[in-house]
This record gives structure tokens, C-alpha cells and sequence, in this order.
């Protein structure tokens, strides 16, 4: 009887220490999972030097749409150069909103700052939402060349021709 008491006991042990390891393998697994998305993530883009911070940044004007109504980016090619810093001026002199999207663009470059009206918005931005009227200074640094793909997300925008590509050298 004691021998069967002891083999079961040796056994719960041995399910124990199995169950125990497992979990520390799958909580590992988890925590690589994590550290490499973070990674891939614009959140995770270092800070460019203080030499490039320090730099006046390059003005870039771009209007979302026009007073006439017209779907369309003004201008619709963007270029920039990688290691630059940039202010992007964006406003919207047309009756309706418009969005300025580039999200793989935006996945590629540190975001030093939003601003619009008394806002100042700091971390990974993929999209600005520009009501009538509205401007928003976009003050960023890419990181990475490549072409990526500007459109307006309003139902029916990017259909209209409200599209535009982004160079950066």
C-alpha cells in the first residue's frame, strides 16, 4: 500500500514539474510574441539623435481638398528624405472633412509631435481627421525609404481620386 501511495505521490510530483515547466515555456513564447511585435511597432521607433532634433525642420504645405469642393490632396506626390526632420502643414479649406491616411508611412517614421488648434498629440500617429476649415502641424523624422500610399478614408474619397504617394529618399 505504501508503495502505491509513494507512486502516486512521485507521479503528481512529475505532472507538477511538467505543468510548471510548460507554463514557463509558454509564458516565455508569449513575452518574445510581444518584444517582436513592439518591434515591428512605430511606438518602438527610437528617438532620431539630438543633432537631427536640432535641426530647423523643412516646412511641406498640403491641403485636403479646396474651396471649390474638389477631392483631392494639393499637392498629391510628397517627397522627403530619410534622417530629415519635417513640419508638415496640413489644412482643409473645403466644406467637408477629410483625412490625411498613410499608415505604412507613418509606420516608418518618429512622430515628434501633432499639433492642431490647442492640441498637442505626442507618439505613433496613422491618420489626421481635418474638419472644415481645420490645420494640423505634423512634426516628424522618416526613418526608412521607400513609396507609400496617401488617401483620404471619408466613404467615397479615395474612389474620387482623394490619393497621393509619398517618396522618401
Amino acid at each position: 500500500m505504501k508503495l502505491i501511495a509513494r507512486s502516486i505521490d512521485n507521479l503528481w510530483r512529475f505532472r507538477q514539474q511538467i505543468h510548471s515547466q510548460f507554463n514557463r515555456a509558454a509564458i516565455a513564447l508569449v513575452a518574445v510574441a510581444i518584444l517582436l511585435m513592439a518591434g515591428l511597432s512605430s511606438a518602438a521607433i527610437a528617438a532620431p539623435n539630438n543633432e537631427i532634433l536640432r535641426q530647423a525642420p523643412i516646412e511641406v504645405k498640403v491641403s485636403l481638398g479646396n474651396n471649390t469642393n474638389e477631392l483631392k490632396f494639393v499637392p498629391s506626390d510628397l517627397e522627403f528624405a530619410s534622417g530629415k526632420r519635417y513640419k508638415l502643414l496640413l489644412d482643409n479649406p473645403s466644406p467637408q472633412k477629410h483625412y490625411f491616411t498613410a499608415k505604412d508611412f507613418a509606420d516608418i517614421i518618429w512622430t515628434q509631435k501633432v499639433e492642431a488648434g490647442k492640441v498637442e498629440v505626442k507618439g505613433a500617429i496613422h491618420e489626421l481627421e481635418l474638419k472644415p476649415g481645420a490645420n494640423a502641424e505634423w512634426l516628424f523624422v522618416p526613418l526608412k525609404p521607400g513609396k507609400y500610399s496617401l488617401r483620404c478614408t471619408v466613404p467615397g474619397h479615395t474612389e474620387a481620386g482623394m490619393t497621393g504617394l509619398i517618396t522618401v529618399s
